[in-house]
């Protein structure tokens, strides 16, 4: 298996046990993977701890995963993000359409095959790391 030690996700969903299947998933997967239960737990770890890709819920206690999303694109704006959502009706605002997400970054719980959350993972680290350069 391939190393993605060097990609860093961070899990935003306020149901505990989300957040820990899917942060044990990614590190088995070999990524650098850590979670946050609201999206005001995952500003503060976003201050000292840079991420390449985190994947939201919309609905979180407080600010919502789109305001989390809006806010955390003006401090980092390398940063990129997927929606994972229960919301079967759900559909990507124009503002966040504007930051250059797409209807492929929106997975609807659950996801029935990881391997394609994997995948979007790895190509939006890819554009982190275009940018970068």
């Amino acid at each position: 298996m391939k190393d993605f030690s060097n990609i860093r996700v961070l899990v935003i969903d306020d149901e505990p046990a989300i957040c820990l299947s899917l942060t044990a998933f990614l590190e088995d997967y070999g990524f650098k993977a850590s979670s946050a239960e609201s999206a005001e737990e995952a500003l503060d770890l976003m201050k000292n701890n840079p991420y390449d890709v985190c994947i939201v819920d919309l609905r979180l206690p407080g600010m919502s995963g789109e305001d989390l999303i809006l806010q955390a694109h003006e401090h980092h704006p390398d940063q990129r993000h997927i929606i994972y959502t229960g919301s079967i009706s759900y559909n990507l605002s124009s503002k966040l359409q504007a930051l250059g997400m797409r209807p492929e970054h929106v997975f609807l719980k659950p996801i029935r095959v990881l391997t394609l959350l994997v995948k979007c993972i790895k190509a939006l680290a890819a554009e982190t790391e275009e940018n970068a350069v």
